[in-house]
Order: structure tokens, then C-alpha cells, then sequence
């Protein structure tokens, strides 16, 4: 009897095990035909919305720093008066930008999809670098540090530093929904259009809270979005071309990742503990969730053979 109960649990598991096996393949493989799909000639756009910018600024002879902030701040107060009318909502949105954050929501996908894991990497090392060297070139200063801080509502930390543009949580914010987008794209056009659409809809919320905190000019956040969005391109490129970083597939290196995400839920609590703000039990939770299927699969991979060996036992 015991030899029946042992032999069923064991063909139950291998069932399991290999079902799940098979979604996470078949969803990675989709995503990776995804990828396949897209062509250079998908920065075209972006490109010429950057050099539409530009062009702006030029004919406002608004080219220089202090012109920048001029030219917009009608705009910008305009803007950031409407949307500060909603204070909690605002504040918890923009964590939004903050990759610890926004990567604890995607982190499930290095289960199911890693091959998202590999363009989100690869872009997200390319924005940093970027990010940090256009700022210390623009260098803008921010709303707080040249308007009447009284003439527009802060929310949150006030950030008077002179790096202002491009807006840093803004291309985070697109560079991962750039990446998401092309992950998940329908087949059909008109569900491309409106999976397109939803998407660069809720980036546009998500980079407009910049404004709302009063911490970028809506120049600062469009130009952050669209680089965001060019540098999500090509984080697919790079992962489509190159195997440098096709390791984050291969299960022997789960070890890291439950440091890495552990790492992050101790940054999470702690600024729980500082900044009591609903996303970080958002973001906490979905790392846990994470964290426990990537330990759990761990554990089973480590001991799937003892199973085996009691029923050898036994016999």
C-alpha cells in the first residue's frame, strides 16, 4: 500500500513539474518570437519625436538653461497645480520610476519569461550610464531649485539639484514598458493598436506624476520617456543578438537571484519603515511571491532524487 501511495506521489509530481516546465518554455519562446519580429525601423519615431523637441526648443530660442525652464514654466505650474489635487495618488504612482520598485512587479518573469529579464538588464545598464551622462551635460536645475517654491506644490522630497533633464524615472518607466510591449504583442493589428495603446496610456500616467510631484518640467519627462523608449529597443536588440546574457535561463544560477530579490526586500522594508506608501507592500509581496516559487522550484530540484531512493528502499 505504501508502495502505491509513494509510486502515485511520484508520478504526480513528475506531471506537475513537467506541466509547469512546458508554460514556462512555451511563454519564453513566445516572447522570444516576439522579439524576433522587430525591426531597426521601429526607432524611426522616437527619433524624430526627440528631433521634434529639439526643434521646439530652437524656435523658442529656448536652447539654454535658463530659457528651458522659462519656456515651460507657465505649463509646468499649470500642470502640476491639477494633478497635486490628488497628493496619494501622485506619490505612490512615481515609485513607479524607481527600479527597485517597478522590477519587483516584473520580477515573476525571470520564472516564466527570463528572456524578458535578458532585455531588461542589458537596457537598464545602458540607461543608467546614459542617464547619468546626459544630466551631468544638460545640467538643468530642477523646478525647486529657480521657481518660488510657494508658486507650485512639492510633493514628497523636495529635489532642488541641477539634474533636472532628462527625467531619470521616466525612462525607467518606458524603458520596461518598451520592453513589456513588444514582449506580449498580439498577433492581429487591432489588438496591436490597442495593447500599443494601453501601454504608452500608462506610461504617459506614470511619467506625468514627475510633474505632479514637482520634481521635472514636462519637457524633462517627455524626452526622458522617449529616450526610455529607445533604450527599451534596444535592450531587445542587444539580448536578440548577443548570448551575453542567456545565463539568466539557466536554472543553476536561481541561487543569485534569491540573493539578489532577498537583497531588495530588505531595501523594500526599509523603506516601508521610512515611507509608509501602499506600493511598497505592492512591490514586497510580488517579490515574495517571486521568492517563494523560485525557492520552492529550488528545493525540489535539489531533493527530486530522494523520492527515488525511498522507493528503492523499500522494494
Amino acid at each position: 500500500m505504501s508502495k502505491n501511495i509513494l509510486f502515485k506521489t511520484i508520478l504526480n509530481y513528475i506531471s506537475t513539474t513537467k506541466q509547469t516546465t512546458y508554460y514556462q518554455i512555451l511563454m519564453n519562446e513566445g516572447v522570444s518570437q516576439n522579439y524576433a519580429k522587430l525591426k531597426l525601423s521601429a526607432v524611426f519615431l522616437p527619433i524624430f519625436l526627440l528631433i521634434s523637441v529639439v526643434a521646439f526648443l530652437y524656435i523658442k530660442n529656448a536652447l539654454n538653461v535658463n530659457a528651458y525652464s522659462t519656456v515651460q514654466k507657465e505649463l509646468f505650474i499649470s500642470l502640476n497645480s491639477k494633478l497635486s489635487q490628488f497628493p496619494s495618488i501622485q506619490y505612490n504612482l512615481t515609485q513607479f520610476g524607481d527600479a527597485l520598485v517597478f522590477f519587483s512587479f516584473l520580477s515573476i518573469f525571470i520564472i516564466y519569461a527570463p528572456k524578458i529579464w535578458e532585455a531588461l538588464i542589458a537596457s537598464s545598464l545602458i540607461s543608467l550610464l546614459l542617464c547619468c551622462l546626459l544630466k551631468n551635460i544638460f545640467h538643468v536645475p530642477r523646478p525647486a531649485a529657480t521657481l518660488d517654491n510657494d508658486s507650485f506644490v512639492i510633493i514628497g522630497e523636495t529635489l532642488a539639484s541641477n539634474n533636472s533633464l532628462p527625467s531619470g524615472h521616466s525612462i525607467t518607466i518606458f524603458t520596461s514598458l518598451t520592453v513589456l510591449m513588444y514582449a506580449f504583442m498580439p498577433k492581429k493589428f487591432k489588438y496591436k493598436f490597442f495593447w500599443c495603446l494601453s501601454i504608452i496610456t500608462l506610461g504617459l500616467i506614470l511619467v506625468a506624476t514627475r510633474v505632479g510631484v514637482g520634481a521635472h518640467y514636462p519637457i524633462d519627462v517627455i524626452v526622458g520617456s522617449i529616450i526610455g523608449y529607445i533604450l527599451g529597443l534596444i535592450g531587445i536588440f542587444v539580448s536578440r543578438k548577443y548570448s551575453l546574457l542567456t545565463w539568466v535561463s539557466n536554472k543553476k544560477y536561481c541561487p543569485i537571484f534569491i540573493a539578489l530579490f532577498s537583497a531588495c526586500c530588505f531595501l523594500l522594508v526599509n523603506r516601508l519603515i521610512h515611507n509608509n506608501l501602499i506600493i511598497y507592500y505592492f512591490s514586497l509581496a510580488s517579490l515574495l511571491t517571486t521568492l517563494y516559487i523560485i525557492t520552492n522550484a529550488q528545493v525540489k530540484n535539489q531533493f527530486k532524487l530522494k523520492p527515488l531512493r525511498t522507493n528503492n528502499k523499500l522494494s
